[in-house]
């Protein structure tokens, strides 16, 4: 039986299991404590907070010092007081101390009225900066998908413990000492540099705006304004799980209707669907696998297995510089927005008579990552990139309050055809377990013959880190594994390194319950309910959707007759595939 504790805040009686901190305690009551450098991340099971920002000071009874409440385990028979005078006095000194070496651009900062340490400055009255002295000067560093103004860090550390402790890159660390000492790669290289993998983990959890994302909403705008120009879009199914969530609506609405208005209202040509994307996906990649699994059954002892998934950039990031040993394993089929800008550019522009330096195909998408996948070199033509950049879902809320569109009030309005036609399993992309629901589907058939009748492969869903499930093809027993979050799939990818994995395929996703929790959504900071929800609004749609296997949407077998002829023909090997490169410099010189 769990035991108990009882403490007193602030006169108020509570009881909470113990180990519970002050700070949870609190918050149970109602009680606020100002935090900055805290973040709730037990569901990722990460518990080794820094408590570095001392924002969150208590008075404990009996303790000569104050104690940070973030940091600090119930005791039975505990008195706490949250604001005593010693303990307003200190905060506001913490603050102003932080201050003093902060610009103080506000007006400018893309962090600007979602900014804590702006928030906790009119929380605590903070007029001016007492304290003067040197101020830290560092180059803004800006990346495909990521811009640093380390001028801006107040050294929270939560960017590091995301990076090293959630996602283990360890692209993040201290380096230097006092007041020099900033959060950086090693030897304070750019991120370019470094075994970042852009998945913008560390940008959700930025409490200021010392990490952003490379916002192209401007861009945008110009393109949008320019007669010579056909811009179309295409949106990702984690998008329409959380947008409305910014628009007052309950998390797990979803907003697929009203976000397609919107889209049509901001100005784009046509507005398409990467669910299409996603069953084109399910085509190649599942026909990659049956291929791999006939040679595998065969006795074929140099085929790659287990087959990962490759449709997220930052897992792609991930293992090109951590597992360049096994770049032979990865399924070659391009993520859903490379084969939509591909298709787009091609098939589509050829159909409607638009040169390809005419068209613009821009993506809404959960994941920072995909604005430097957009940029990779292998996905251009004569230097024209397939998809031309990328905005996340939270620059997409932007455009839209921008533009002064009412975005609740907004009828629902259907994706334009040929691209914007799905089926419930390209939906279901966005959640952790999605991609190899929607692979099994077409493979069950495929494989066996046999009409699938029931399509909810219940025992690959959930937010649970590494998931296991087995899968009865006739006589074969198909093993599979899923995980999400990049620390979970290292585990999974050291296993296959050892020889010690029992899986045929792997599904692996960067950021916390797949694209649902990716670095460009609206922030969720570990909350395991909202994520649940938005999950949930997937398989809604995908429940009520008349199609829902990959291989039954009328336009992608349009597509193959047409234009791609059949999956893993040399023409969509060209259009739809892609190879891998180790990204680590120390093993390129070896």
């Amino acid at each position: 039986m769990e035991q108990k504790v009882k403490i007193q805040i602030d006169n108020h009686m509570v009881e909470v299991p113990k180990g519970t901190t002050i700070l949870k305690a609190a918050q149970e009551i109602g009680i606020h404590i100002p935090t900055l450098c805290y973040m709730n991340l037990e569901d990722m099971c990460i518990t080794n907070l820094p408590a570095s920002c001392r924002m969150c000071v208590v008075e404990v009874e009996g303790r000569r010092n104050l104690a940070p409440a973030c940091a600090t385990p119930c005791d039975n028979g505990m008195r706490v007081k949250t604001s005593s005078l010693r303990v307003l006095n200190a905060r506001k000194y913490v603050l102003e101390l932080i201050l003093s070496d902060h610009p103080t651009d506000c007006l400018i900062c893309a962090k600007s009225g979602n900014c804590d340490l702006q928030n906790l400055a009119k929380r605590l009255k903070i007029r001016e900066v007492l304290f003067k002295g040197e101020q830290s000067n560092y180059i803004l560093e800006t990346s495909p998908s990521i811009i640093r103004d380390m001028d801006k860090c107040i050294y929270c550390r939560r960017c590091e413990m995301m990076c090293n402790d959630v996602q283990t890159v360890g692209a993040l660390a201290a380096v230097n000492r006092g007041f020099s000492s900033i959060i950086a790669p090693a030897f304070n290289q750019a991120l370019s540099e470094s075994e970042c993998t852009y998945c913008g983990q560390c940008v959700a959890v930025c409490p200021v705006g010392a990490l952003t994302e490379n916002d192209h909403t401007n861009r945008l705008l110009e393109d949008l304004a320019d007669p010579t120009k056909t811009v179309i879009v295409q949106t990702a199914p984690a998008v329409r799980a959380a947008l409305g969530e910014e628009f007052g609506l309950k998390p797990g609405t979803s907003v697929t209707g009203k976000m397609v208005a919107a889209l049509r209202e901001l100005g784009f040509d046509k507005v398409f669907d990467t669910d299409f994307a996603a069953d084109l996906t399910i085509m190649e990649e599942g026909t990659e696998l049956l291929g791999r699994l006939t040679k595998f059954m065969e006795g074929d002892k140099n085929v790659s297995m287990p087959i990962l998934t490759s449709c997220c950039p930052a897992w792609v990031n991930f293992f090109e510089y951590y597992f360049p040993d096994m770049l032979d394993i990865p399924s070659t089929a391009r993520s859903p927005q490379q084969m939509f800008g591909s298709i787009a550019k091609s098939w589509w522009a050829e159909k409607m008579g638009i040169k390809r330096e005419d068209l613009v195909v821009v993506s809404i998408m959960p994941c920072l990552a995909k604005k430097y996948e957009c940029s990779r070199d292998e996905f251009k033509v004569n230097g024209d990139p397939d998809v031309n950049y990328s905005l996340s879902t939270r620059e997409l809320v932007s455009l839209i309050k921008r533009a002064n569109i009412d975005f609740n009030r907004l009828p629902d309005e259907d994706f334009d055809n040929p691209m914007g036609e799905s089926t419930g399993a390209g939906v279901i992309f966005g959640t952790s377990g999605g991609v190899m629901e929607a692979a099994l589907r077409t493979a069950y058939e495929l494989y066996t013959g046999n009409v699938l009748e029931n399509v909810n492969f219940e025992n690959v869903r959930g937010l649970q880190g590494i998931k296991k499930a087995t899968v009865n093809l006739n006589s074969f027993e198909l093993k599979i594994g899923i995980a999400h979050g990049l620390g979970n799939a290292r585990k999974l990818l050291n296993e296959i390194r050892e020889g010690k994995s029992e899986f045929h395929a792997i599904e692996i996703m960067a950021c916390p319950g797949g694209c649902i929790g990716g670095g460009g959504q609206p922030l969720h900071h570990g909350n395991s309910e909202l994520l649940k929800a938005r999950s949930q609004s997937l398989y809604h749609e995908d429940a009520s959707k008349p199609l829902r296997k990959s291989h039954q949407n009328p336009f992608i077998i349009k597509l193959y007759e047409e234009y791609l002829g059949r999956p893993m023909s040399d023409k969509a090997h060209h259009l739809l595939h892609t190879c891998y490169f180790c990204k680590n410099s120390e093993i390129q010189e070896q």
